[in-house]
């Protein structure tokens, strides 16, 4: 796990953020965690970005603050699920964004 390289996806819908995470093998097969939880496994990287894209999905760290902010959120309010095992992610896969007065 040490040469894996970790790529954060989200995709809105209204006031909802939803993560994927992306991972890249050694060997160049890719396997995503979706927001249910499930790990899907791709042959490679391409392959995996191609079904994000599909799923509307954008790379978190290729958003500048104006893409953030014509999906509804500040980069500086949201950051991605963060811990050290895939159970400790499945619960923070979906976030609802704060109403704004």
């Amino acid at each position: 796990m040490h040469d894996t390289q970790t790529q954060w996806w989200l995709a809105t819908l209204g006031r909802t953020i939803i993560w994927a995470r992306l991972r890249v093998r050694d060997a160049g097969t890719a396997e995503v965690l979706d927001s249910d939880g499930n790990t899907l496994g791709y042959d490679s990287e391409d392959t995996a970005r191609a079904a994000l894209m599909d799923a509307e999905f954008s790379a978190f760290d290729g958003l500048d603050e104006g893409d953030a902010l014509e999906r509804g959120f500040s980069l500086d309010d949201i950051i991605p699920p963060q811990g050290d095992s895939d159970d400790a992610l499945r619960p923070q896969m979906v976030q609802q964004l704060g109403g704004r007065a």
